[in-house]
């Protein structure tokens, strides 16, 4: 174990995608860990299974990030289960795509309640409730500076937590707490993939210069730098993931 093994991690949406790469990722750089899910148990289980068999420790927690109450909750499962909260990285999100002047009203209050309040609940919380030095990290996307049509209300909730991130590190003055967010570019996972063509998702490849899709270890390992000794100087900042993309 590393450094970090007395260091407490929350990952929201962590049971599979880039989330669950983050979740093995810090295990394995010594974070105790919990893996928050929504819905089905199974698979942030299996998480917590990997990253036990590696010699870590986790536990998966059911919590609705959208919803105060559940937060809550979770970070009280995780300060029984571990003593404490040092890090909170905001993984949590869903991607539904359509042209503004179509979006419906349940499609948008879904996306705004769980791209931007439940990124908003867990830091609310965080802010009160993490460890003196702590970290907060939460995701944005580089999509934001590509303006695609049909991102209209995913970009809009991806703007805000840039600015809600670029606040709440200022309001952890002398708390040492840094607060981050990561843009990834487009990333091999299941939220990506799902509903596109081969022929949209080579186009999306052939992007950035270095021509592949992100994988979810790339991120990974930028959120590891951040939440690590050596990304203790950043704060306030977006890092934009993405290959050079935009």
């Amino acid at each position: 174990m590393s450094q970090s093994s007395d260091k407490v991690a929350i990952i929201t949406g962590s049971s599979r995608g880039i989330g669950a790469d983050v979740a093995q990722r810090l295990a394995r750089d010594g974070f105790r860990v919990v893996v928050n899910f929504v819905g089905n148990a199974a698979p942030a289980q299996e998480i917590v299974s990997k990253i036990e068999a590696a010699g870590g420790k986790a536990i998966a927690v059911k919590a609705d990030v959208a919803n105060p109450v559940a937060v809550a909750s979770m970070f009280d499962a995780a300060e029984a289960a571990f003593g404490g909260i040092d890090v909170v990285i905001n993984c949590a999100g869903i991607m539904k795509l359509a042209k503004i002047a179509e979006v419906d009203d349940q499609t948008f209050d879904q996306i705004i309640a769980i791209n931007l309040k439940g990124t908003f609940n867990p830091c609310r919380e965080a802010a009160k409730r993490l460890r003196d030095g702590g970290r907060i990290v939460n995701f944005s996307s580089s999509v934001i500076g590509v303006r695609l049509p049909t991102y209209g209300v995913y970009i809009a909730t991806k703007a805000a937590v840039e600015g809600l991130t670029q606040v709440l590190a200022q309001e952890m003055r002398g708390r040492g707490i840094s607060v981050n967010a990561v843009a990834p570019g487009p990333v091999a996972t299941e939220l990506f993939l799902h509903g596109k063509s081969q022929d949209l998702i080579d186009h999306m490849a052939k992007l950035n210069p270095l021509e592949r899709l992100g994988r979810t270890e790339d991120i990974a390992r930028v959120i590891a730098f951040l939440v690590g000794p050596e990304g203790g100087w950043i704060n306030g900042q977006t890092i934009r993931a993405n290959g050079g993309m935009c």
